[in-house]
């Protein structure tokens, strides 16, 4: 007797509805914020499809349209097609400098008649797909170092790609996607390597013009090298079984440090850095060595992280002044307090703080706030709208935005975490740590307090691209979601 199987049912049956309701009410506050932000005294209809209202709302109902579209395919579509949209896309990033026009020193934006296309956005989408089909393999591995290498491949072809589009930002968001390696295994030493790499740039540039005592060592230079050593000493106490190696460097660290600095008192020719440098030299030789010599590649690569530090200390100008653009430039030594220019690169922040700031605890109301009605903040409508919400719903109405988007990024986590199948699991954890980092960075750098890189915040900022590529990560993800009990033939 053959068994009857269970009736299919329907999408809408299965579909997390909580995201979604998050989803509509992000939508609907950003929509508003709009308003907010581009609403003119000349043209009081924000329905006007020639006003940024209106265009919004129409670009909007488009997104919704896509949704729905989106939840009515066949799950199965997207893996079968993941490698053919993730080519095509890269192709598309690749030809866009050659289509695009200039727009603000960019290269990222395809003209359709009216409408502007930013590939990049949907390019976001394309390489989660890809690499959760990978990484989801049933022969993958985190550990197979070749594996991993051909998952970082998917990685970092669009960096490359949108980088010559001259959109740093945006090529920068494709680094979140980091938490996905580290979520199925990545060893944690490497994003302590990241952010060893951070701590050094931002120290060696913040009091790179400030003196140690008696010395013309920097204290940048002094607080790097010394960090370099200590590193490399947490990492030996982790990672080393022996306490031997650790013994021997703090010994003759603590050591060079109490002697170099006794010795610069009496002679003022002989400098506390060098002697740090000398220090972090030894370790990194002593570690490589000793690394050889007893086979540990632990301690081995500790060596080498000693070495890449010191090549990171001491190309951190160079990168600052010869790799950055001008205009990034600025606003690096903006944001860490070396320059102020309040009107020039550091006069978005600054009016943005002021907006914020002049919100106080309730906000100035609806269509009240000052700095945004007469113009002061610059994108105040896309790249710096949270703003907005600052001056007109003040700290309660920011509250409100960020435990709303603290809920959807909770409600990604719990519905990753219950796929029953690995690329599943992967691609909902591409799609938080994508909005992960633009509502990092995007909140961080209206105040003040991460660099301006110039990406959107999810829903609420003006534009097309970013609101139906935001939206094709979410529904999509939503749509492997509702069909991850199905059965399969």
């Amino acid at each position: 007797m053959v068994q009857a199987q269970d009736k299919p049912t329907s999408v809408f049956h299965s579909i997390d509805w909580w995201t979604i309701l998050l989803y509509l009410i992000l939508l609907s506050l950003g929509w508003v914020s709009v308003i907010g932000a581009s609403y003119s005294y000349d043209n009081t209809d924000v329905l006007d499809f020639a006003a940024r209202s209106g265009k919004q709302l129409a670009w909007i109902g488009c997104s919704l349209v896509l949704a729905l579209v989106l939840l009515l395919t066949d799950d199965r579509l997207f893996d079968t097609f993941t490698n053919v949209i993730y080519v095509a896309m890269m192709g598309l990033l690749f030809i866009t400098p050659l289509l695009a026009t200039n727009i603000k020193g960019s290269y990222s934006w395809i003209s359709l008649g009216p409408v502007n296309i930013q590939p990049a956005e949907f390019a976001k989408c394309a390489t989660a797909l890809a690499l959760a089909r990978f990484m989801g393999s049933y022969n993958f591995s985190i550990d197979d170092r070749k594996k991993f290498m051909q998952a970082l491949a998917i990685v970092f072809p669009p960096i490359v790609l949108i980088f010559m589009q001259r959109e740093t930002g945006s090529a920068l968001v494709y680094l979140s996607l980091m938490l996905v390696f580290y979520r199925e295994g990545m060893s944690g030493s490497v994003l302590f390597v990241a952010i060893a790499a951070v701590v050094y740039f931002v120290v060696g540039l913040k009091y790179d013009e400030t003196f140690m005592p008696y010395s013309t060592t920097s204290v940048g230079t002094f607080c790097v090298l010394v960090l370099i050593w200590m590193f490399c000493l947490a990492l030996l106490r982790i990672y080393d079984r022996s306490d031997r190696n650790f013994r021997h460097l703090l010994f003759y660290g603590l050591l060079a440090i109490s002697v170099g600095y006794a010795i610069q008192f009496f002679f003022k020719d002989v400098q506390i850095g060098w002697v740090l440098l000398a220090l972090c030299v030894y370790t990194a030789i002593y570690l490589i060595l000793n690394g050889l010599r007893t086979h540990s590649n632990k301690i081995l690569l500790i060596g080498m992280f000693a070495i890449g530090s010191l090549a990171m200390s001491y190309s951190t100008s160079y990168v600052l002044n010869n790799v950055l653009q001008p205009h990034q430039q600025l606003r690096v030594k903006v944001l860490l307090g070396l320059e102020q220019d309040l009107n020039g690169a550091g006069y978005n922040v600054h009016q943005s703080e002021i907006a914020i700031g002049s919100g106080g605890f309730t906000g100035k109301g609806f269509l009240n706030g000052t700095q945004t009605k007469l113009k002061y903040v610059p994108e105040q409508d896309t790249d710096f709208i949270f703003c907005t919400v600052g001056e007109e719903h003040g700290f309660i109405g920011c509250t409100i935005v960020l435990l709303l988007f603290l809920a959807l990024i909770l409600r990604l986590i719990y519905v990753a975490e219950r796929q029953t199948s690995k690329s599943g699991r992967i691609y909902g954890y591409c799609v938080l740590s994508i909005f992960l980092f633009h509502l990092f960075i995007n909140v961080g750098m209206v105040m003040g307090i991460t660099p301006v890189i110039g990406i959107p915040l999810p829903f609420f900022s003006y534009g097309g691209s970013s609101l139906w590529g935001f939206t094709m990560l979410l529904f999509i993800f939503l749509r492997i979601d509702a069909g991850r009990n199905k059965f399969r033939n």
